[in-house]
């Protein structure tokens, strides 16, 4: 969607005219992408409609950035972008990337030793020369030293989040196709995994030449690879590249299921076959009969499965991290749906530092079918979110009661807080106003790099609290931006069963925290998870998706997790925990 690469290009303009000590401007070019990126509706759609005067009544957007858009729009480019780079030629997108460099902070490297891009940025650590910068020193150099190695190993990636819809979108202009009788993404997106590095697309078409010609003339290809009758292969402007490829219908399953991986998965699975005299591969599951191939399975998943006498498995599961042995003794999972999600436990407005009013966050909820709400915004020690003092909290909880009036029967808007979980484990909300909360949900938002032992004992203190009922992105993590804190997980498990403490899986694309492994530890432990989308925009309600997958890769049953139960049963549940 065009609207994703303008925010980008604003974003980007907000960095350099930020490094170049632009004041006011920037914040208008963040404010403006961010609008961007949670418009339902095209804009091209919206400039063909309403020319100019409509783009320019878009929240956050004005006059002046209008015609920006529409310059992109007519001509592909924004010349204030383009002149910028050329006034200060660094690759700012690429450097932001690195934990610990803003836009100043670039603009320094640049200026003392012509730091342009991540190359750059390594030979300069290699020679130690930015421990000499003023400002910097030993322990800012080992830190970039550190987030340049995380970057490093994240080449190549995208979230999830991020290229899910386009793939989707792909996906439905190709299946609109004359012909195309089954089309589905494969890959790593189809097991939900939290980053990926492709797409992958399977068809089976009447019309591959068709079909064909309609992949490689998508409007959002920057290049094309290769075109095949039964393979094509192309990179998309986002830089993403994608295979689509035709396969006969007795071979749908089949290779559906090779295509899907993982390939940890596929080779077990290739061996249970070989076990027992077959062969499989992605054109299906074969038994040798005088020297012949006999195809027995593999026009359906499902059938393939069987025939190897398992229990079918999800595509989240397909890890080989035990999935196989369970599914040969027939002991698999029920796994969680989205359409057993009855609300959502993470969500911001506008009291903190959400985008939306309350109202229209509700409404949002309606439109998603969900019984309750669960508004957290932050609390007062977090300023850089607008963090509620005591005197505020209580204002909103007045307010909630007036609008589960208005709402009533048709949704439950329950009252809570994300607490700021301090350095010592205390938390910044008196007991005496927690306790009159519905839920409460406390975070670590700050020193990330202490040691294992003091983290695991600052969010086991925060646990002790009668009052807290949910730990919020556990870890801290943000993909591919910064690795997770040194935390012991195993023993705030154990810890768990002593204070009912449930843990959050935080549905943001970007965060995905819990990790799949440690919320399969978790229910050894029997604890219980909340989903959370942690939702500052409208847009962001729909990331329950993302929650759900990380959830199914964790196997989990709806069982296990406490959105399941309609608003009266969560209500009991958390007085009763």
């Amino acid at each position: 969607m065009i609207n994703s690469r303008i925010a980008e290009i604003f974003r980007s303009i907000a960095m350099y005219l930020d490094a170049k000590g632009v004041e006011f401007k920037p914040r208008a070019y963040q404010k403006a992408a961010q609008s961007l990126e949670t418009l339902e509706k095209d804009l091209k759609e919206i400039y063909k409609e309403g020319g100019l005067k409509a783009l320019a009544e878009i929240p956050g957007v004005g006059k002046s950035l209008a015609s920006k858009i529409k310059e992109y729009l007519e001509t592909g480019q924004i010349a204030e972008y383009e002149n910028l780079k050329k006034e200060l030629p660094v690759d700012m997108e690429e450097l932001a990337k690195i934990e610990g460099l803003g836009p100043k902070t670039i603009f320094i490297l640049y200026e003392k030793l012509k730091i342009k891009n991540i190359s750059d940025l390594e030979r300069a650590l290699e020679k130690h020369q930015i421990r000499n910068l003023e400002g910097f020193g030993e322990k800012s150099e080992e830190n970039l030293e550190l987030a340049l190695e995380f970057f490093k190993k994240s080449a190549g990636r995208f979230l999830l989040g991020e290229i899910y819809d386009e793939a989707l979108k792909l996906k439905n202009d190709l299946a609109k196709v004359k012909g195309v009788s089954k089309i589905e993404i494969a890959g790593s997106i189809r097991r939900f995994k939290e980053t990926i590095g492709d797409i992958d697309i399977l068809a089976v078409s009447s019309n591959p030449i068709e079909l064909m010609n309609r992949f490689i003339s998508l409007e959002n290809v920057a290049e094309v690879y290769m075109k095949g009758k039964t393979k094509s292969a192309l990179r998309l402007i986002k830089g993403i590249d994608v295979d689509l490829r035709i396969v006969p219908l007795k071979s749908w399953g089949s290779a559906l299921n090779y295509f899907t991986g993982s390939k940890e998965h596929n080779i077990a699975l290739r061996e249970i076959a070989k076990s027992k005299g077959l062969k499989l591969n992605e054109y299906g599951l074969f038994k040798i009969k005088n020297n012949q191939e006999i195809q027995i399975a593999g026009e359906t998943e499902k059938e393939l499965y069987f025939a190897l006498k398992m229990n079918y498995i999800e595509p989240e599961m397909r890890e080989n991290t035990g999935e196989i042995e369970l599914a040969l003794a027939h002991r698999l999972p029920k796994l969680v749906k989205l359409e057993d999600i009855k609300g959502d436990l993470q969500v911001h407005s506008n009291w903190s530092d959400g985008k939306f009013s309350m109202e229209e966050m509700v409404e949002q909820a309606l439109k998603l079918n969900y019984q309750y709400l669960l508004f957290t915004d932050h609390s007062k020690s977090l300023g850089i979110a607008n963090g509620m003092n005591e005197e505020k909290v209580l204002k909103q909880m007045s307010f909630i009661d007036k609008l589960n009036q208005k709402y009533r029967g048709k949704i439950k808007i329950l009252k809570g807080i994300e607490l700021n979980i301090l350095k010592d484990g205390r938390v910044d909300i008196s007991d005496k106003i927690l306790e009159k909360l519905d839920i409460v949900g406390a975070s670590i938002h700050s020193y990330f790099r202490m040691t294992k032992n003091e983290m695991t004992n600052r969010i086991k203190k925060a646990m002790a609290n009668k009052n807290i009922d949910i730990i919020f992105h556990p870890t801290g993590r943000l993909l591919l931006q910064r690795e997770a804190y040194e935390v012991d997980m195993e023993e705030l498990f154990k810890y768990a069963q002593k204070t009912k403490t449930i843990f959050e899986i935080n549905a943001s694309y970007e965060r995905l925290d819990l990790s799949d492994n440690l919320i399969r530890l978790g229910s050894i432990y029997n604890v219980l998870f909340s989903l959370g989308t942690d939702s500052h925009y409208l847009k962001q309600l729909n990331n329950m998706i993302f929650g759900v997958g990380q959830a199914r890769r964790g196997w989990l049953s709806k069982e296990k997790v406490i959105n399941s139960k309609n608003s009266k049963e969560l209500i009991d549940f958390i007085e009763n925990k």
